[in-house]
C-alpha cells in the first residue's frame, strides 16, 4: 500500500473537474440557472451523469434503501469499517452550480487522483450522493441521509408532495427501497468527511484557502403572534393606535440586539433571523391589528440558544406592551440540536492542508448538512471552501474550481491517512 501522508501529496485533476462542473451546469430546468430540483426529471439526468462518471472512475455503482447513489472503491480489506465522503446534487430553485455538488466533484476527484497514483486502499471509500438534502417539496431536507442513519419512519413516509405522491412512493421512484430503509441503517462506516461551499463571506474576507468545520449549528424556529386593534390610518390618532405593526417592528430590533449580545459571549456561532412576516389586515390604509413573524435561530452551542429561546417571550411581552398591544402566540415550530465535528478528523484534514502549504482556519456551519445526520453513525467532519462574495442559493453563486481542487487535494491527503490508521467502526 503506498503511502500518501509524506513527501507525494497528490493533485488532482482540475482539468476534468472542470469538465464535471461544466456537464453538470447543462443539465438545469430551462430559464432557472442551476435547478435540479429531487425528485424531478431534471433531477435523475444528473444523477445519470454522476452515475456514468463513477463507473469510469472504477467504482462500484449502487443505489441504497434510502435512495442515496454510491459509488463504491472496494478495499483490500472487506470487513474494515468504511470511510465516506459526499454531498448532494440537487438544488434549491436557481442556486445549484456548486452547493451539494461541489463534494460529489471533489469526491471523485480525490478517488481519481489517488487511483491514478497507484493506490490501493486497504478500507472501501465510498462515495454518495445523499438524496434530497434541500427542502423537498415533501416539507422535509436530508431525506438521504436521514434514512442512512434510522431517522426516516412511517410519519415521514406518508408526507405528500406534488400530485399527493406518498414521500415513500417518490424513494422508490429515485430507485430505493423505503420497506428495507429501517433493516438498513449502516453500521459499518468508519468516518465521513464532506466538502462544501462555505455559503458565507469570511473565507474570502480573510483570505483563506480553507475551512475545517467545527460544528454544525442547531436550528430553531419560532412563531410569534402580536395583536393589537385595527383602525383606520387616517382617524385614529397616533397616540390612540395599539399598532401590531409597530409591535413587531421593536420586536425584531430586540431580537436581533439579543443575538448580537449573545454571538459577542464567545460561545460560538450564533445568529436571529426574522426573514418571514405578515400584518394584518395587511392594508395600506389599516393600522394593522395583528401582526405574525417567525424567527431563524441558528446556534453552534446548545446553551446558548437554550439562553436565547428562553427571553423570546420576555422580549415579545416588552415590545407588545410598548405598543398596547398583548402576544398572542410564542410558539416553537421546530428545533434540532448543533452537532460538534470530530476533533480527531479536524486535526488530520489540518495535517493534510500544512503537507498542500494550505492555510486554514476553524468555522462552524450555520447551514445544515447532511453531515450533521451522519455524524450519528460515525465520525464526521467538513472542509469549506470559499463563496464568491459569499453569496449561495442563488443564480450568483460562485466557488472558483481551483479552490475546490485545492480541498479535493485535501480530501485525497486526508483519505490516505485514514486508510493508514485504526479506525473505530460506528456501532
Amino acid at each position: 500500500m503506498t503511502d500518501l501522508r509524506v513527501n507525494t501529496p497528490v493533485q488532482v485533476d482540475r482539468d476534468q473537474l472542470q469538465r464535471d462542473f461544466d456537464a453538470l451546469a447543462e443539465l438545469t430546468e430551462p430559464g432557472r440557472p442551476w435547478t435540479r430540483r429531487s425528485f424531478t426529471p431534471m433531477f435523475l439526468k444528473g444523477r445519470e451523469y454522476l452515475a456514468r462518471r463513477f463507473g469510469e472512475e472504477g467504482l462500484a455503482v449502487s443505489i441504497d434503501a434510502s435512495g442515496n447513489l454510491l459509488g463504491r472503491w472496494t478495499g483490500t480489506d472487506v470487513n474494515a469499517p468504511v470511510l465516506m465522503i459526499g454531498s448532494h446534487s440537487d438544488t434549491v430553485p436557481s442556486g445549484g452550480r456548486f452547493d451539494g455538488i461541489a463534494g460529489i466533484l471533489s469526491g471523485l476527484a480525490a478517488i481519481r487522483a489517488l487511483r491514478l497514483s497507484g493506490h490501493q486502499p486497504a478500507r472501501s471509500i465510498e462515495l454518495v450522493d445523499f438524496l434530497a438534502e434541500e427542502p423537498s417539496e415533501w416539507g422535509l431536507s436530508c431525506i438521504g441521509s436521514r434514512g442512512m442513519v434510522g431517522a426516516l419512519g412511517e410519519d415521514h413516509f406518508a408526507m405528500l408532495g406534488p400530485d399527493a405522491e406518498r414521500l415513500d412512493t417518490a424513494i422508490a421512484r429515485m430507485g430505493g427501497e423505503p420497506s428495507q430503509i429501517a433493516a438498513s441503517v449502516r453500521q459499518d462506516v468508519g468516518a465521513f468527511v464532506e466538502i462544501h461551499i462555505e455559503q458565507g463571506p469570511v473565507l474570502e474576507a480573510e483570505d483563506i484557502s480553507l475551512g475545517i468545520v467545527s460544528g454544525i449549528a442547531g436550528i430553531a424556529r419560532v412563531r410569534l403572534r402580536l395583536e393589537g386593534k385595527a383602525g383606520h390610518a387616517g382617524t385614529v390618532p397616533m397616540c390612540m393606535r395599539a399598532d401590531a405593526g409597530m409591535a413587531l417592528a421593536r420586536l425584531m430590533l430586540s431580537l436581533r440586539g439579543a443575538a448580537r449580545e449573545e454571538a459577542d459571549k464567545g460561545r460560538g456561532h450564533f445568529t436571529a433571523t426574522i426573514g418571514v412576516i405578515k400584518l394584518e389586515p395587511n392594508g395600506a390604509n389599516v393600522v394593522p391589528g395583528a401582526a405574525e413573524a417567525i424567527v431563524d435561530i441558528r446556534a453552534e452551542n446548545d446553551a446558548a440558544m437554550d439562553s436565547y429561546l428562553a427571553a423570546v417571550s420576555d422580549h415579545a411581552t416588552a415590545a407588545a406592551a410598548a405598543e398596547a398591544c398583548r402576544v398572542a402566540a410564542v410558539e416553537t415550530l421546530s428545533k434540532t440540536r448543533a452537532v460538534a465535528c470530530d476533533p480527531r478528523l479536524q486535526a488530520i484534514i489540518g495535517d493534510a492542508a500544512k503537507i498542500h502549504g494550505l492555510a486554514t482556519r476553524p468555522l462552524a456551519s450555520g447551514a445544515g448538512h447532511d453531515a450533521a445526520f451522519v455524524a450519528r453513525i460515525a465520525p464526521a467532519a467538513m472542509i469549506f471552501v470559499p463563496s464568491r462574495g459569499g453569496i449561495s442559493h442563488a443564480p450568483e453563486e460562485w466557488t472558483d474550481t481551483e479552490s475546490i481542487a485545492r480541498a479535493a487535494d485535501v480530501l485525497a491527503s486526508t483519505l490516505a491517512t485514514l486508510d493508514q490508521r485504526p479506525l473505530t467502526q460506528a456501532a
